[in-house]
Order: C-alpha cells, then sequence, then structure tokens
C-alpha cells in the first residue's frame, strides 16, 4: 500500500524540501499553500523528480480549510499516513511595548491555531488508517527566548506544548507526535528577517555570528529529518523536541 502525506506551507522553502523528500521516500504528496502558486510550483519540483504529488489551496487558521485539506487527501491519494505541520508566519521585529496587536493575533493564528488545527483534522483521519505519524514544526525561538520576536516566540513554544498534549493522546492509536525545532535557514523568511534588520540599522551578520556551526541551515537539511521521523523514525520515538540548529540551542 503506497503512503501518502499532507504538507503544509509546503510552498516555502521547508516544505518544499520536505514534499521532495518524502516524495523520494515512497510518499504521494498533497502540497498546501495559502499561496496557490507556490502550492503548485512545489507539485511540478516533486512530479520532475518522478514523484507524486498534488496541491490544496487552504488557509490554515480556518477550521473548514483544515478539514477540506485532510479530505481532499483522504480522496485523492488514500488516506493520511504522514503529516508534516509546517506553516508558519515570523511576524514583525519589535520590542513588546511597539508590538502591534493585531501582528501578535495574526502570528498566533497561523503558528498556533493553524497547528491545532491541522492536529484536530489529521487525527481523526490517522486513526481510520490505522495509524500516522505527524511532525509539528516550532523553532529554535520555541527553546528560548528571543529580543524583538515575542510574539514568534511564544507561537512556537506553544508549539511544543501542543506536541506534547497530542502524543500523548494518540500514543494507544499507533500515531507519533514529535516537533522539530529547526535553526535559522536560508529561506524567505530568514532573508526577509534580515532586510528588516538591515532597514533598522543593524548588523544581520549577527545571526550567523550565534550558530556553533557557522552558517545558516539549509532547507534540504531540515527536510532529510523531517522525513526520517515520518517515514523511518522507530513507533517508539513520540513527543520529542529534535533541534537542527547547527548547536545554537546547546547550553
Amino acid at each position: 500500500m503506497s503512503k501518502a502525506a499532507i504538507v503544509t506551507g509546503g510552498g516555502g522553502g521547508i516544505g518544499r524540501a520536505t514534499a521532495l523528500a518524502l516524495s523520494e521516500k515512497g510518499f504521494r504528496v498533497l502540497v498546501v499553500d495559502v499561496d496557490e502558486i507556490a502550492a503548485r510550483e512545489t507539485v511540478a519540483a516533486v512530479t520532475a523528480a518522478r514523484g507524486s504529488a498534488a496541491s490544496f489551496r487552504a488557509d490554515v487558521t480556518r477550521e473548514e480549510d483544515c478539514r477540506a485539506y485532510v479530505a481532499a487527501c483522504e480522496e485523492r491519494l488514500g488516506g493520511v499516513d504522514g503529516f508534516f505541520n509546517n506553516a508558519g508566519v515570523e511576524g514583525p521585529i519589535a520590542p513588546i511595548e511597539d508590538y502591534p496587536v493585531e501582528e501578535l493575533d495574526r502570528v498566533l493564528a497561523v503558528n498556533v491555531r493553524g497547528v491545532f488545527l491541522g492536529l484536530k483534522a489529521v487525527l481523526p483521519a490517522m486513526r481510520r488508517r490505522g495509524g500516522g505519524s505527524i511532525v509539528n514544526v516550532s523553532s529554535q525561538a520555541g527553546l528560548r527566548g528571543v529580543a524583538g520576536l515575542s510574539g514568534y516566540s511564544a507561537s512556537k513554544h506553544a508549539v511544543l506544548a501542543l506536541t506534547k498534549s497530542a502524543a500523548l493522546e494518540a500514543a494507544a492509536d499507533g500515531i507519533r507526535v514529535n516537533t522539530l525545532c529547526p535553526g535559522p535557514t536560508d529561506t524567505r523568511m530568514m532573508a526577509d528577517i534580515e532586510e528588516v534588520v538591515r532597514r533598522g540599522g543593524g548588523d544581520p551578520a549577527s545571526f550567523v555570528e550565534r550558530i556553533p556551526v557557522g552558517r545558516y541551515g539549509n532547507p534540504q537539511e531540515i527536510a532529510a529529518v523531517a522525513a526520517f521521523l515520518i517515514a523511518e523514525a522507530p513507533e517508539f520515538l513520540t513527543g520529542a523536541i529534535v533541534p537542527v540548529d547547527g548547536g545554537m540551542t546547546l547550553p
């Protein structure tokens, strides 16, 4: 029986790399993104690599959209075996006293509500399938505080709690739920953060200086760990928090 996986935020750098990595492991992939063009570009990349994928436009903050992408995966790809719960936004860079409340609401809606709604929709589908594997995406910012990114950091800390709760609730059903915590990665998100820092008169080189390996990660490195957790990790591995950050969060 061929397996199927859902990748949210599948039009972005880490999402696209993970869709490709899962395809290489034999998964058919439903690429979910609010940007339909980006999702289709990921499908094209998977197809060019001789994999199988389909796109689905969804806003992960809407419960009906999350139910719809799960239903689409079941109807079009036969079920849901893997779920890369990845869609996220970084929000503004600002001290707490200047951080717009409406931007906080937006960050929490995508990064926390979106992860929660994904779990809410996928878990019943995996129970119908007889098991599965979920990887929620947090961040190194979910393991420590980050000045100027309070909304993002708070949202990514919340993802850890959602993972722990879901792992306990689903363990008896053969469903593994783990968290991936990427460090700064060479994607659109980091490029945008660097530009904001430059405009504010700062030096984005300081980001790399905080990473012991001396560089950003690349999306394929993050995707390799995500695909392992979904496709190959043992059943006994659940509720884990897995940093992939070049040693950035070591004590």
